[in-house]
C-alpha cells in the first residue's frame, strides 16, 4: 500500500512564531540617524580640512620657486640660507639644508635622552614597580607632558645652559646651543616614550612571562629577552611618535637654540648655535615680510619640507610596525 506523500509546508517570510521578537525597529529612530549624520559630518569636515591644509601648504610652497632669482635645486642642495635680501642680490642664499641638519641635529639629541629614559622608565612601570606604585607614578610622568613648552624653553635657557657653561666652559657653550634645546626637548618627549612602551609591555600575555620563569630566567632575562621584544612594535611606534614630537618643537628651539643656522655642513657640534625649520617659521612669521615675497613663501616652503620629512618617517614606523606586530 503506497503513502502519498505529505507536501512540506512552507512559511511565509512574514510569519512570526508566537514570543518571538523582530530585530527590525517598530518605528523609525529619527534620533540615531541624526547622530550618524552628525558622526558622518565630523569624518568628512576632518578629511576635508587635513585635505585644504595640504593643498594650500603645498601651492605657496611651489609659489616661492616661482619668484625670479629663486631655484628648487638652490633651495634642495644649497648650504647656505640667507632669505631675506633681495633675490638678485649676491648675498641672497635660500639653501635649506642649514636648517634640516639644525633640527636633525636638536632631534638626535633630544633621542639620546629621551629613549634610555622612557625606555627604563617603561620596564620599571611594567616589570618592577608594585601596582600601587605605578598607579602613582604614572600620572605624574604624563602629567609632565602638559607642561607649557614656554616653560621648558625659559628653563633650558636659564638652567640648562648655564649648567653646561659650568662644566664645559664658558668658551666652549655658548648662551644659545643646541645641546641645551636637545636635552630639554628629549625631556619633553619621555612621557611619549615611557607610557605607550609601558601600555605594550603591560599587554604581552602573563603565560609568557610564567614560561621564562618556569625555566629559571631571572626577572631581568624576562624583561629584556622575552617582554621586550614581544612589545617591539608599540615601542617602535613611541620612539617614532617621539621624533615627530621633537622635529616639530618650536618654542623650546627658539629660546634656546639661537637663529642662527650652522655655516659649516655637516654641523655636529651640540654646543653651536643653530636654527631649526620650526624656529625659523617662528622668526619669519614675526617679522613684516609681506604676502608673495621671498620670506612669505619660504614659511610655506620650508613648513612643506617638515611636514614631507615627518610623513615619511610615519611611513616607515608604520611598516616597522606591521613587520615586528605580535598578535596573541
Amino acid at each position: 500500500m503506497s503513502t502519498a506523500s505529505t507536501p512540506p509546508v512552507v512559511r511565509s517570510s512574514s510569519a512570526r512564531e508566537p514570543g518571538s521578537h523582530s530585530l527590525s525597529a517598530s518605528r523609525p529612530r529619527y534620533g540615531e540617524r541624526v547622530v550618524l549624520g552628525l558622526l558622518w559630518l565630523c569624518a568628512a569636515i576632518s578629511v576635508v580640512t587635513t585635505f585644504g591644509i595640504i593643498v594650500v601648504l603645498f601651492t605657496e610652497a611651489v609659489s616661492l620657486f616661482g619668484i625670479p632669482g629663486v631655484s628648487a635645486v638652490e633651495f634642495f642642495t644649497g648650504t647656505v640660507w640667507r632669505p631675506f635680501t633681495d633675490p638678485s642680490s649676491d648675498q641672497f642664499k635660500i639653501g635649506v639644508l642649514p636648517l634640516l641638519n639644525s633640527t636633525l641635529l636638536v632631534t638626535a639629541i633630544a633621542l639620546l635622552i629621551a629613549v634610555p629614559l622612557g625606555l627604563a622608565t617603561a620596564i620599571y612601570l611594567s616589570e618592577y614597580a608594585r601596582p600601587r606604585v605605578r598607579r602613582i607614578v604614572k600620572p605624574f610622568l604624563e602629567l609632565l607632558a602638559g607642561v607649557p613648552t614656554v616653560v621648558l624653553g625659559y628653563f633650558a635657557l636659564t638652567f640648562m645652559t648655564p649648567v653646561l657653561r659650568a662644566v664645559f666652559g664658558v668658551e666652549v657653550v655658548p648662551i644659545f646651543n643646541a645641546a641645551s634645546a636637545g636635552i630639554v626637548v628629549g625631556i619633553l618627549v619621555v612621557p611619549t616614550i615611557a607610557s605607550i612602551s609601558e601600555d605594550s609591555m603591560s599587554a604581552v600575555p602573563r603565560a609568557l612571562r610564567e614560561g621564562a620563569y618556569g625555566l629559571g630566567s631571572a626577572r631581568r632575562h624576562v624583561a629584556l629577552k622575552v617582554v621586550f621584544p614581544a612589545a617591539l612594535s608599540g615601542i617602535v611606534a613611541s620612539i617614532i611618535l617621539a621624533f615627530g614630537r621633537a622635529v616639530g618643537e618650536t618654542l623650546i628651539v627658539s629660546l634656546s637654540a639661537g637663529n642662527l643656522p650652522p655655516a659649516d655642513l655637516p654641523a655636529v657640534d651640540p654646543f653651536q648655535q643653530v636654527q631649526t625649520m620650526t624656529a625659523y617659521i617662528t622668526q619669519a612669521v614675526g617679522g613684516e615680510s609681506s604676502r608673495g615675497s621671498v620670506t612669505f613663501q619660504s614659511i610655506f616652503a620650508v613648513g612643506a619640507l617638515l611636514f614631507v620629512l615627518t610623513f615619511l618617517v610615519n611611513m616607515v614606523a608604520l611598516r616597522v610596525v606591521r613587520r615586528f606586530r605580535e598578535e596573541y
